[in-house]
């Protein structure tokens, strides 16, 4: 497939290089709708191809390998000139989330995607759980009594210390309310360059948490701009809106331009 270029939009950012404005998710394949390691990553490549330059992975989705063997092969077709040209974000998982565990943490993604850096590393969640035993390690199962409160001054610290070593260009956060980030900028020395969360959407404006973000001068990144449809969380797809749908028909767009 000819790779046609096309010129992404992107948000400059307080640390590191500008952030693509779109970008592509791979969290589906922990959700039923991939096809194992070979189908993410055929997907991954799919989307290059498609123009995407914004790679958009973590450790608790488990298809980190896969977006490393896309870029892999990406680079050696020469759908890519460089690991440069794309934009890459992974995300701490929670039982990660603790002083001590953030820089392994890190190193191991960065083994699975075979990178010497991810342009953005986020805290998943603004919570922590137990660690898993070491028999069970990498298991992403959730169990409510095992979530703890995070030590976010001490984790943050570790993520910092991550940035200045040069292992991730960016760092930030995600699902993080107003009052969470108000209080991770009372002592942060590094502001979190952007705020990654469920859903913004025209059904899901998260107007407070925009502004909030937009006067404190974090990225607000929305990872469910066309609904949630499918997502365990939700159920509402903003493609099946018959008012969007009369806007595009009216403006001449598709739906998802809208």
């Amino acid at each position: 497939m000819c790779l046609v270029p096309v010129a992404m939009p992107a948000a400059a950012l307080g640390l590191g290089k500008p952030m693509p404005r779109l970008g592509f998710g791979t969290a589906s394949a922990t959700l039923g709708q991939a096809e194992g390691r070979a189908g993410v990553t055929q997907a991954v490549l799919h989307a290059l191809d498609a123009g995407y330059r914004h790679l958009d992975t973590a450790s608790s989705y488990n298809t980190e390998a896969a977006v490393g063997d896309a870029v892999a092969q990406a680079l050696r077709a020469g759908k890519i000139a460089s690991r440069d040209d794309l934009y890459i974000t992974t995300k701490l998982w929670i039982a990660d989330a603790h002083p001590g565990r953030v820089l392994p943490a890190l190193q191991k993604s960065l083994r699975n995607l075979r990178m010497e850096y991810v342009d953005m590393y986020l805290i998943h969640f603004p919570v922590s759980m137990r660690p898993p035993p070491a028999a069970v390690e990498g298991a992403i199962m959730v169990v409510k009594d095992d979530l703890v409160e995070m030590d976010m001054k001490g984790v943050w610290e570790e993520m910092e210390e991550c940035h200045r070593r040069g292992l991730a260009r960016a760092i930030g956060v995600s699902n993080f309310t107003c009052r969470k980030l108000e209080y991770l900028l009372s002592f942060a020395k590094i502001p979190p360059a952007a705020n990654q969360v469920v859903e913004v959407h025209p059904y899901c404006r998260q107007n407070k948490l925009r502004a909030f973000c937009r006067d404190k001068g974090i990225q607000l990144c929305a990872y469910s701009p066309l609904g949630g449809k499918g997502a365990p969380w939700a159920n509402n797809s903003v493609m099946d809106s018959p008012i969007l749908k009369q806007i595009a028909h009216e403006k001449g767009k598709t739906l998802a331009q809208v």
